[in-house]
């Protein structure tokens, strides 16, 4: 059995966009018909340069070969170019590519994944959610209003959700750490009261950041949240700075998390190496896939950190993840986007279950979905913009902060 073609789909993610503005996927076909899917999150360069790049990667790397040969696979992408270092965005393109021989080799052996990594370790898997609007909400208001999130809140607790996530304290900008404004940390503090209140102990708080924090601007507002007891404070410290992101750890006390823009092992080792994370969140579609993903959950166990997958992207990422996340025994969560539902649920033709807050361990061969590629190729992306982007103009100390929660314009 060997690699022999590659289909990249581009597909437009519709309003609200949750998850971002588009998803890559791709489709590898083997010599003998078995086909895989993939899902590539690397968003550092615009979808059609990423196109060029999933493709060079494919051919250079992986055509030609058996899906087995994954360990040799990821070598040479790791290495091309006499780099043998962590980048961005060739990981990105090999990580997509790497699940779908994934799911090539579970439907060549009528397994799923998982059980090709070790066997079944967790057949119900806790998921989270961001707290997104409800149908009656003011879509734009909601991002700063405690009210509406904490009403949010109940209702995911209510389909059985045991952890919410969400991010007050913005913005996010291109110009690094900062120190957050007063009216940031009075909204977040009121945001966390405000879901706690409404939750009471029946669901842990998330508290979201995007790496936009001076060490010490993390820490004052770290110290402000810590009366509500959130289980994580995520990505505090821009990912580039493991030291200070280690710093703030040891100053606040609330678990750091991080995890979803880094790549390999070789990155993922330092985080644990300082003491900077007590939960690790990598993005499989970025991360190197599903065994350097599994690679990186083993040197978590013996630092004893957890591992929460991370997705804000599409459904065949959200399925990879499942498939590590049933496997490993250090699990805390796996992020869902709301209940799976929609579009993306739509892409993959609503072929995972989520069960009162809880997915079931699929047990159909490879990842066990089925893609939609009709719809696929009925969304293509047509605009301009990244996947997600950060804003350029500088925190606003007079006027306050606004994120609205990712959502494609």
């Amino acid at each position: 059995m060997k690699l022999q073609e590659l289909e990249v789909f581009v597909i437009g993610n519709p309003p609200p966009g949750w998850g971002g503005r588009y998803f890559i996927m791709v489709k590898v076909t083997t010599d003998n018909g078995i086909v895989g899917y993939g899902e590539v999150y690397s968003a550092s360069v615009g979808p059609d340069a990423m196109k060029a790049v999933i493709t060079d990667v494919f051919e250079r790397h992986l055509m030609g070969e058996n899906p087995e040969n994954i360990e040799l696979m990821f070598r040479r992408a790791y290495s091309s170019g006499f780099t043998q270092r962590p980048d961005l965005t060739v990981m990105g393109a090999f990580s997509g590519l790497e699940i779908a021989c994934w799911d090539i080799l579970g439907k060549a052996h009528d397994r799923p994944v998982y059980a090709m990594l070790g066997g079944l370790m967790n057949d119900r898997i806790r998921a989270y959610t961001y707290l997104y609007p409800l149908a009656h909400h003011d879509a734009s208001a909601f991002w700063t209003s405690p009210d509406m999130q904490a009403e949010s809140a109940s209702e995911m607790v209510k389909l059985g959700f045991t952890a919410v996530k969400f991010d007050p304290a913005g913005p996010y900008t291109v110009r690094g750490g900062h120190m957050p404004a007063m009216s940031d940390i009075d909204l977040s503090v009121r945001m966390c009261a405000a879901i706690r209140d409404a939750v009471g102990n029946k669901a842990d708080l998330l508290f979201g950041t995007h790496g936009q924090f001076s060490v010490g601007g993390a820490v004052r507002l770290g110290r402000a949240l810590e009366p509500y007891d959130p289980l994580w404070y995520e990505e505090p410290i821009p990912p580039d700075n493991v030291g200070a992101m280690a710093e703030v750890a040891r100053k606040v006390r609330i678990p750091v998390a991080t995890g979803e823009r880094l790549t390999t092992k070789a990155e993922f080792a330092p985080v644990l190496r300082e003491g900077a994370a007590a939960v690790l969140q990598p993005a499989l579609g970025r991360s190197g896939g599903i065994l350097e993903t599994k690679k990186i959950a083993a040197m978590a166990e013996v630092y004893n950190a957890q591992v929460a997958p991370h997705l804000y992207a599409g459904p065949v990422e959200w399925a990879a993840n499942i498939q590590l996340a049933t496997n490993i025994p250090n699990l805390l969560m796996v992020e869902t986007i709301g209940t799976g539902g929609g579009f993306a649920g739509d892409l993959i033709k609503h072929s995972i279950t989520l069960d009162d807050g809880f997915i079931v361990a699929p047990t159909a061969p490879g990842l066990g979905i089925s893609f939609d590629e009709e719809l696929a190729r009925a969304n293509p992306y047509t605009g301009a913009g990244l996947h997600l982007e950060m804003q350029e103009s500088p925190c606003d100390y007079a006027k306050g902060n606004a994120f609205q929660g990712g959502a494609a314009d």
